[in-house]
């Protein structure tokens, strides 16, 4: 009895698991489930000619939406739900192609295949995870049970489902991936790189200590080599585009509504005895704690007003880093931890280190003098970001600053200016306005500004009033006109997988390539907000022109010149080392002669790096041999070997399985990828997600 009690109690989450792993599959078989009732089809794209639903693809991006909420334990961002939005089309779009081509090449999984994974000996993890015993064994007879019982029978429809799935996807792979082998060389070459080191010393004639001002390039040259090397220069279609972005940022209204939300429940709690707890509970964001913060975990103003409270005070509403809060002040508690507030002004921007000491300098007299502080360094210092401040830096600890300015900080008075103190930055004019070792007591009610729902039509009604006006008119004038920023991309390919500066926007990126020049795109939803954009430049595929590039051409016949008179220095240099490596550091300035220590074929070679020539050569070098010039990455080497762990065959027998199907698993995951990425190119994708999720 005990045990049909355990199968009853574990059925629900039986079901639950074999639900959300099959969740994919039914939304695609329930695709048509609008038409079943007469009702209009909604499509947000299509896959080679067959219809993705909003109500299909809503389904699965909510259940995806849902796991992911699940797995951090809160609800996501808006960044973050459009990160789920476009994996869950991707997946869908993924799982139809797979889809159409199980169907053309005519492959099937039969019941018996599908009751013989379920029913077999070992039986999939996702049904096995649900009946694991308590000492972490499986138990099957529970299993079988639960297999056997009616009130499971949908799941288990789900379970067979999912399974047959799984094995139409496995016996497509093995289709696909049938011809690809691992040859005897190739498994040696895994066994070497995995299970041989080696120990070297090398001469090496480095091209990077060439100058470059030693090599002369002719026009000549540039056009042979750009002749020569034709195929580098040749450019896809590329596209430019204008654009305006309309970020969705809370509003001052939103945060006016926090701020109010907050005085009333402040006005409330002042007249409660109910205890700061229980309105925590009830309003804060954040669960319930009493916390001991240091003054720089505070906001600006709250810091201020906590170091002036007695014990018992409500502060707040405030702004504080997770919005606005509202703080319960307890008391002070020593701690051995200073902090310290400082403003200062910033000098480095009038040409030398001379002038700017000279007036820095001449605004400490200033100071000093009467000026106000604030005033002087709004004017003057170069720090744009605490100008704004009057130069308040707030507070902060030891560690937080560079070694000079850190000591002029904790060593001086409260309230004195400091003369210039010199850093990498430039000069600082200095002032200590606070300085504390006490800690805060405090409870806390937390609420973040958030973008509301309101705020959110605003600014996409902005983005398609521009679009409208932009479209009827001019793109820049309009922009000019109602005072919003214009930036504009570097060229792109259709390849991209973002745009630059806008994002990842699959929508927008066909837009640029399908549309002609000038045209306005439609309103599309980006991670920062909504974008309209203008095609601002079509180029097209072919070679770049010769006179424009050849400067960026130099460099690469530069190197040339360098590898080949490393060539022969090296050459040189091996005819008159009489075969000890050490003699090369006196033959040229442009040679380094080291000693690697241990490395192996997977990893990297001490002052070198990953250098596939190097490894080779010292994996087959004869031992002891100083090996003839060879061409690396940072020039010619010749190297000796001097330690190689010998190649064990017996070891090599024992291994070579599982090396094979290491190399078997990557070659055939690779080669699949691949298949699905080509497929995907050669699909008929529509993507019309933008009609629905303004993308």
């Amino acid at each position: 009895m005990a045990m049909m009690a355990k199968m009853r109690n574990l059925a629900p989450v039986f079901i639950i698991t074999v639900g959300v792993l099959f969740v994919l599959f039914m939304i695609i078989s329930d695709s048509n489930v609008m038409e079943v009732f007469g009702a209009r089809t909604n499509n947000v794209g299509s896959v080679n000619g067959e219809n993705i639903s909003y109500v299909e693809f809503n389904k699965f991006f909510e259940q995806q939406m849902q796991a992911r909420k699940d797995q951090l334990g809160r609800d996501l961002e808006d960044t973050e739900m459009d990160q789920v939005r476009e994996q869950s089309w991707e997946a869908i779009v993924t799982q139809k192609l797979i889809a159409d081509q199980i169907d053309k090449m005519g492959i099937t999984v039969s019941d018996d295949e599908v009751r013989e994974v379920i029913l077999g000996n070992d039986p999939p993890e996702f049904l096995k995870q649900n009946f694991i015993d308590s000492t972490g064994n499986f138990n099957r007879a529970l299993y079988d049970q639960a297999i056997q019982d009616p009130r499971n029978r949908e799941p288990i429809v789900q379970a067979e489902e999912y399974v047959r799935q799984t094995k139409l996807s496995e016996k497509l792979q093995s289709m696909i991936t049938a011809s690809i082998t691992v040859s005897e060389s190739e498994l040696k070459r895994k066994f070497i790189d995995q299970n041989i080191t080696m120990e070297a010393v090398y001469a090496l004639v480095d091209i990077n200590k060439m100058p470059d001002a030693e090599f002369n390039v002719s026009e000549d040259e540039l056009k042979d080599y750009y002749n020569k090397n034709l195929d580098k220069y040749v450019i896809k279609p590329q596209r430019r585009l204008k654009y305006v972005v309309f970020q969705t940022v809370p509003s001052a209204d939103d945060s006016g509504n926090v701020l109010q939300g907050l005085e009333n429940v402040v006005t409330n709690l002042k007249k409660d005895t109910s205890g700061f707890q229980s309105y925590v509970e009830i309003y804060s964001t954040e669960p319930y704690s009493k916390d001991t913060l240091s003054i720089q975990d505070f906001g600006s103003e709250a810091s201020n007003l906590v170091q002036a409270a007695s014990p018992g005070t409500v502060i707040g509403p405030v702004a504080s880093p997770q919005g606005y809060a509202v703080y319960n002040f307890i008391g002070k508690v020593p701690s051995s931890e200073t902090m310290v507030k400082v403003s200062h002004i910033l000098i480095n921007q009038f040409g030398s280190d001379e002038k700017n000491l000279e007036k820095a300098n001449e605004i400490f007299n200033l100071i000093n003098s009467g000026a106000d502080f604030s005033k002087i360094a709004l004017e003057y210092s170069a720090d744009p970001g605490s100008a704004q401040r009057g130069g308040d830096l707030g507070w902060f600890g030891k560690g937080a600053m560079v070694p000079e300015f850190e000591k002029a900080s904790f060593s001086g008075k409260v309230g004195e200016l400091q003369k210039p103190v010199k850093t990498n930055y430039g000069y600082h004019l200095l002032k200590v306005t606070g300085k504390t070792s006490d800690k805060y007591v405090v409870e806390k009610i937390v609420n973040p500004v958030k973008i509301s729902a309101s705020t959110r039509d605003a600014l996409y009604n902005a983005a398609k009033d521009f679009e409208y006006l932009a479209d009827k008119n001019d793109f820049e004038s309009e922009a000019e006109l109602m005072q919003y920023q214009v930036q504009e991309t570097p060229p792109f390919v259709e390849e991209s997988y973002s745009i630059p500066g806008i994002g990842v926007n699959n929508n927008l990126l066909k837009f640029a390539f399908d549309g002609s020049l000038n045209d306005i795109s439609p309103v599309h939803k980006i991670s920062s907000g909504y974008v309209v954009a203008k095609i601002s430049e079509i180029i097209k595929e072919g070679a770049q022109e010769f006179e424009k590039i050849k400067e960026q051409i130099k460099p690469a016949v530069i190197k040339e010149k360098k590898i080949q008179k490393a060539a022969g220095i090296a050459e040189d240099i091996a005819k008159k080392i009489n075969g000890n490596i050490s003699n090369a550091s006196k033959l040229s300035n442009f040679v380094t002669v080291d000693s690697t220590g241990s490395f192996s074929g997977l990893g990297s070679i001490r002052n070198i790096g990953k250098d596939y020539a190097f490894i080779a050569k010292a994996q087959e070098l004869e031992m002891n041999k100083v090996s003839a010039p060879f061409k690396g990455n940072r020039g010619y080497f010749i190297i000796q070997v001097l330690k190689r762990t010998p190649f064990d065959q017996s070891s090599y027998e024992m291994q070579k399985d599982v090396i094979r199907q290491t190399i078997l698993q990557e070659k055939k995951s690779s080669f699949f990828s691949q298949w699905l990425i080509n497929i995907k190119k050669e699909a008929d994708i529509t993507d019309n997600r933008y009609m629905f999720y303004g993308y």
